[in-house]
């Protein structure tokens, strides 16, 4: 009988210091999302599971499962480049998770004009491309015109699905220190910064840096492992998020 008892107590313990390892694992250096909205396309699609490095930008409450509050301030912060895509809490319940592209950084000046980004008072240039085929089975439009944008030496591809969109013409937006402003790829089917219902991101609500995709599935949730042959996205497996 003692035997058994050490035995589940070794136990115990093994699956104690296992689950440990895994939330500092999550907390300070990875941890994993998926996309549930169509708001990153063409450059995530609903059903990617991605890796998102928590250290990129420094650690604060919100590292943490539930963002427990034993990180008052940020540490080692580090604010995120411009064209990152990052994952963040939403100002307005500090519990969201987002995902979206950075677009202005501290002391930038942001409008948009007809669908395309002014930013401080240089419009950024971008070219037409071959249209993007959606084959998300939920997603009213199956063809979207494509477009690739230049910012400096960084580019990247964006959706245009419509002119005269809800938010193709803005204020302009002055970004704050210590603030940064983030847009979705797909630019009419996305809640950012353009809206006061997200509007500017505290640095402190960083979580991290999306980086790669590490398995994808097609109109198939995670758990319906039968559909699997049919829905995985080999081609996305482990491609690099830019």
């Amino acid at each position: 009988m003692e035997k058994k008892k050490d035995s589940f107590f070794n136990n115990l313990k093994s699956i104690g210091i296992a689950v440990f390892v895994a939330l500092l694992i999550r907390s300070f250096i990875a941890e994993p999302f998926n996309i549930p909205s169509g708001s990153m396309k063409p450059n995530l699609l609903v059903g990617d599971f991605i890796f998102v490095s928590k250290w990129s930008y420094g650690y604060s409450k919100h590292s943490l499962p539930f963002s427990i509050p034993l990180i008052p301030n940020k540490i080692f912060s580090k604010m995120p480049n411009r064209g990152d895509v990052v994952v963040f809490k939403t100002p307005q319940d500090n519990r969201t998770d987002y995902i979206k592209r950075v677009i202005g950084l501290p002391g930038d000046k942001i409008k948009i004009i007809n669908g395309e980004i002014y930013l401080n008072n240089n419009n950024v240039v971008r070219k037409k491309m071959k249209d993007f085929i959606d084959r998300d089975k939920n997603s009213p439009t199956k063809r979207a015109r494509k477009y690739k944008e230049y910012f400096d030496n960084l580019t990247f591809d964006v959706l245009d699905i419509m002119d005269n969109g809800i938010a193709d013409n803005t204020e302009l937006f002055n970004v704050p220190e210590g603030y940064f402003f983030v847009m979705g790829d797909n630019r009419d089917n996305s809640q950012d910064s353009r809206f006061k219902t997200v509007g500017f991101i505290p640095i402190n609500n960083l979580v991290g840096k999306a980086r790669f995709i590490f398995f994808s599935l097609e109109n198939s949730r995670f758990l319906e492992i039968w559909k699997w042959p049919n829905a995985i996205r080999g081609s996305r497996i482990f491609s690099t998020i830019k």
